[in-house]
């Protein structure tokens, strides 16, 4: 059981939050998917690329009605400077964490606080859609392979949050924690996540994983006080609007 790094991470996102199709296209591999989600619909480099190799993907994602979008991985400078010095901006740094469940799964959540859900109800759809997840996003949930889940949180009895969890390899990764505007700050996402921990721990996984934006500082204070540990970054490439 070796900790997870950078590398195994990628793979995991790939196997948790699948594309609707990938296309392997000379050094590319492309990803096509409706959702509008970065995740599922960046290209990326499987072996060195040169300049004019820019634009065999870029046609490849224009073809499919998909803006041209480049996930750039620890390790990839070259490639980076090279869309960069092509007129591609940087969106969305991530960071990713991991930890063993059997570090984070060892305070269950107070009860009627998290409820296992497949397929996802209208409430959890509905606290999606507010903080811009939409029908795309539901897609790639239902297209992942289990074992998967979703978890439905409650405060005072109404539904309060909602997450997504997948397993890869052994590592199970948490997508889309959403809690409700007037549910925050209650600690609901600390005990979703601590759920997910123990469901993780149920399903086969030995850890737990995530990504979150660095603009996402509630998340990341969230989860360095969990004291899950940074295994790496990611960013991807666009060009500006």
């Amino acid at each position: 059981m070796n900790f997870p790094d950078a590398q195994k991470l990628y793979g995991v996102i790939d196997g948790t939050w699948p594309a609707s199709a990938k296309q392997a296209l000379g050094p590319w591999t492309i990803r096509l998917d409706g959702s509008a989600s970065s995740r599922a619909s960046a290209a990326t480099a499987e072996q060195p690329v040169t300049k004019a190799d820019i634009p065999l993907a870029e046609q490849a994602m224009r073809d499919a009605g998909q803006a041209p979008l480049f996930m750039l991985r620890e390790g990839e400078t070259a490639l980076d400077d090279i869309l960069a010095t092509c007129g591609y901006v940087i969106k969305d740094p991530v960071n990713m964490y991991a930890m063993p469940l059997e570090e984070i799964a060892t305070t269950r959540p107070p009860p009627v606080t998290s409820f296992e859900v497949w397929p996802p109800l209208a409430a959890q759809v509905e606290i999606w859609a507010q903080a811009g997840i939409g029908a795309g996003r539901i897609a790639v949930m239902d297209r992942a392979q289990h074992p998967k889940t979703t978890l439905l949180g409650r405060i005072h009895d109404r539904p309060a949050g909602t997450v997504f969890i997948a397993v890869a390899a052994d590592c199970a990764m948490i997508h889309a924690l959403e809690i409700s505007a007037a549910f925050r700050r209650h600690g609901l996402a600390r005990h979703l996540t601590r759920a997910a921990a123990y469901w993780a721990r149920d399903n086969g996984a030995d850890y737990l994983t995530l990504v979150a934006t660095r603009a996402n500082e509630g998340a990341n204070a969230l989860y360095s006080s969990l004291g899950m540990t940074l295994v790496g970054q990611y960013h991807y490439r666009t060009l500006p609007e």
